[in-house]
């Protein structure tokens, strides 16, 4: 009965922080909005507008999963009390292993619910696309770049968003040279945006017939979606169109017509490539899309007042420019630069199991804390 009554002080004890988070997490203006949208949604003539309509249905989902979440988290503290209580009440012991997962569920939940309220960004809720590029060196960094791919469509597929691929060249003898896909779902870029840099490799490689150790580099751009609402001016006369035959990872990527498009950005050098579809001016449309969230993503981040201010845009992929270091040998290790966060288990972060990288990021974002280089 001792451990009942552990659990009991714990629920306690949290119940204050379960209560802060409502203001963060679910503040009574979220809830106005959802009132609002349904009203809408009730009025006639909503769905005459069907851009409009979407947008709305897509928010108002957005809402109510989350106020569902919530109500969710405050039925599981009522509930693992109520256990509790009967189970010091009635000495009976044989509900201690649903009190264990439930309170670890609970607390899971709540840190996920926390870490949500640290995404204020203006595009944090947004899709996120993804660019993979490989650096120097050949098959070796063109296999890490196909490792990093795997791992982030690992990391989406266990969070329950989807991933779509817009592009993919494969390496010449292995990996991936570049890809582009986008993830799709509640808060994919606000949790993603800290992935974005450069990422290095320490191994014995594969491909080396000797034996040796090699240091790899490949690089992930992260950047949100940007709604059609959002304007951007792009000239006609500073885009360069090519198309080529599509190839990629898969016989669904493949065709034999001239249909992927790949566009250049004269002003900025910033290329987009799409092949997903058969149709080359559906692929040329879902390639202005990435144009214009790239523009907009470095107006942002340049806190430039307009886009033609962008001048043009270069990554190293290099040593001393990484974000992130994965070793296989002499030790298993994954550490951030960025915030000193650490994993031995390189097996499960080559999963996908990155939360603690993401969830360190959020937290030193909110607090300004970043490890001194």
């Amino acid at each position: 009965m001792i451990r009942f009554e552990e659990y009991k002080v714990k629920l306690n004890d949290i119940y204050p922080k379960l209560e802060e988070l409502r203001a963060a997490y679910l503040p009574q203006g979220l809830l106005d909005e959802l009132e609002r949208l349904h009203a809408m949604a009730e009025a006639p003539g909503f769905w005459d507008d069907p851009a409009r309509s979407q947008k709305a249905v897509r928010r108002t989902k957005t809402l109510e999963n989350k106020r569902d979440r919530y109500e969710g988290m405050c039925t599981a503290w009522d509930d693992l009390m109520t256990i509790c209580e009967m189970a010091l009440e009635e000495k009976d012991d044989s509900m201690i292993e649903e009190l264990t997962q439930g309170f670890e569920q609970l607390e899971g939940d709540m840190e996920k619910a926390r870490l949500e309220t640290l995404l204020t960004g203006e595009y944090d809720r947004n899709n996120a696309l993804l660019s993979f590029h490989a650096g120097a060196g050949g098959t070796e960094a063109q296999d890490w770049c196909s490792m990093l791919y795997r791992m982030y469509t690992r990391w989406a597929e266990a969070h329950g968003f989807t991933y779509k691929i817009l592009d993919y060249l494969d390496g010449d003898e292995a990996g991936l040279k570049s890809a582009d896909i986008m993830i799709e779902g509640e808060n994919a870029y606000g949790f993603l945006k800290s992935e974005a840099g450069v990422h290095r490799l320490v191994r014995v490689s594969p491909f080396d017939a000797a034996g040796r150790r090699h240091t790899s580099f490949s690089a992930v751009e992260v950047i949100p979606e940007i709604d059609d609402d959002v304007e951007v001016e792009i000239r006609p006369e500073d885009i360069e169109m090519q198309v080529y035959r599509s190839s990629g990872a898969g016989g669904q990527h493949i065709n034999k017509t001239s249909s992927a498009v790949r566009l250049t950005h004269k002003p900025t050098g910033i290329v987009v490539s799409c092949q997903t579809q058969r149709d080359q001016f559906q692929n040329r449309e879902s390639c202005m899309r990435m144009l214009r969230s790239k523009l907009v993503e470095i107006k942002e981040r340049e806190h430039l007042e307009k886009i033609s201010d962008i001048k043009g845009v270069q990554q190293k992929i290099e040593w001393g420019s990484q974000i992130r270091s994965y070793v296989f040998m002499p030790y298993t290790l994954a550490k951030d630069t960025r915030t000193g966060y650490e994993m031995t288990n390189i097996n499960a972060v080559m999963d996908g199991n990155i939360d603690g990288f993401i969830n360190a990021y959020l937290t030193c974002a909110a607090t300004g804390t970043w490890v001194t280089k």
